[in-house]
């Protein structure tokens, strides 16, 4: 049971990124495995914003083309979306108790982290070094 970040998918969408080709690979690995893989609705529209945007993205894609690759990724049998429950609020402060120095961008990981503790799963594959901030996940860089 884990959570695939944004910074996986957006590689695995990538051809002209150095890590595409093992993100791709994980990602198509993951698509066919029986064992409960999953993302949030954050995730899905970060991965959006991200390769739609023509000074983020190379060779930014269409919302189709987008949609499109998030589509053939929600189509995995063992692919869940994790959303709030009616525990959130309570998880939610708990993490802001636990780690008091969240502020800014690290709201977006804070959310993830906290949908991810309200479901436990605790393990993230991601490249992105914020989620060691949160003691209780194990961030794994599949390219590392």
């Amino acid at each position: 049971m884990f959570v695939v970040d944004t910074n996986i998918l957006v590689y695995a969408a990538d051809e002209h990124s150095t890590f595409h080709k093992r993100c791709y690979q994980l990602l198509d690995e993951w698509r066919h495995q029986p064992a409960a893989w999953y993302i949030t609705w954050g995730i899905i529209y970060e991965f959006l914003r991200i390769t739609t945007h023509p000074r983020v993205f190379r060779i930014p894609w269409s919302a189709t083309q987008a949609w499109s690759f998030i589509e053939a990724i929600l189509a995995s049998p063992s692919l869940g979306v994790l959303i709030p429950t009616e525990r959130h609020p309570d998880v939610a402060a708990g993490v802001m108790k636990e780690i008091p120095h969240l502020s800014g961008n690290l709201m977006h990981d804070a959310q993830t982290a906290i949908l991810m503790r309200e479901h436990g799963v605790r393990r993230i594959y991601t490249r992105d070094t914020d989620f060691h901030r949160f003691p209780f996940l194990e961030p794994v860089d599949p390219a590392a």
